[in-house]
């Protein structure tokens, strides 16, 4: 009879129900529950397998990784198929064995996030210089916007580390703009009051994003936070497709609404007049 290694209880074959044992386990069980116990082995060996088909310069074979290893092929087949059901390697039609559909759309994705701050990282200079206040690049990320990159202003006040935070996305003027260009969808279930002036009706939201698509930026003033006010604009692909969006933010005593849509036509400038210069890529106007 089969005892689980982790609770010490036999599993009667028959009936599949667990049963307390409290009982002296034979040499012979001790040795099984042993052998169980040092899988963790197969999980070591397994992880060194995937490690070495991700930094082999050429893609290897099974007979590479088993002699490599020093583990049986049968044993390194085995691996390797598991491996591949969980979507962490792929087998060439040779046969032999590369990165998997899930690390590679995992790199890719990270991989595009460094290159969008690699690229307008120059733009929040130039305004956070130009402005005096915070400047930020958002991305979406997983149903949610992440900031990714900030530039700092010459003032104190409003200078707050955003990066790496998650904001509701129908409550920043970042978010807003990754809404109204379908780089984001409205979260399903009700929408987070942050302030009186958060933007709660699905409705309202929807008009809001028209007017973003028809500004070419969006603003918010008080609906994330009491006394912060902020404006953003959309980054595009050349394709057209907006990828993510800049924004300048800072305190509403310092920032009129005026100031902010001369500043969101600054944004869009600035990233149009670096992406022409950049393999003729169309920027965010």
């Amino acid at each position: 009879m089969p005892i689980d290694q982790w609770t010490r209880t036999r599993i009667p074959l028959d009936s599949g129900t667990v049963v307390p044992y409290y009982g002296t386990l034979s040499p012979g069980e001790e040795d099984a529950m042993s052998e169980v116990i040092t899988g963790t082995q197969a999980i070591d060996r397994a992880s060194a397998l995937l490690i070495h088909i991700l930094e082999s310069s050429t893609p290897p074979l099974l007979s590479e990784l088993s002699r490599a290893h020093e583990i049986p092929k049968s044993t390194t087949s085995r691996m390797l198929s598991a491996l591949e059901r969980q979507g962490l390697v792929r087998r060439e039609r040779n046969g032999a064995f590369i990165a998997g559909d899930v690390l590679t759309q995992f790199a890719r994705a990270h991989n595009h996030d460094s290159v969008l701050i690699a690229r307008m990282h120059s733009v929040l200079e130039k305004i956070a210089l130009s402005t005096g206040e915070t400047a930020n690049l958002a991305v979406e990320s997983n149903g949610q916007m992440q900031l990714i990159d900030q530039v700092d202003g010459h003032y104190l006040l409003g200078a707050t580390n955003w990066v790496g935070k998650r904001i509701p996305l129908h409550a920043s003027a970042l978010g807003k703009v990754l809404l109204a260009y379908g780089a984001a969808t409205i979260p399903l279930g009700r929408l987070e009051k942050l302030t009186a002036k958060t933007i709660t009706s699905r409705t309202r939201l929807l008009t809001e994003l028209e007017n973003v698509r028809r500004k070419g930026f969006a603003i918010i003033i008080d609906e994330l936070e009491e006394g912060l006010v902020a404006v953003a604009a959309p980054i595009r692909e050349g394709d057209g497709r907006v990828v993510g969006a800049i924004s300048i933010s800072g305190p509403s005593p310092r920032l009129t609404q005026r100031d902010l849509e001369k500043i969101g036509e600054v944004i869009i400038q600035e990233i149009h007049s670096l992406q022409s210069n950049h393999d003729g890529k169309i920027g965010a106007a």
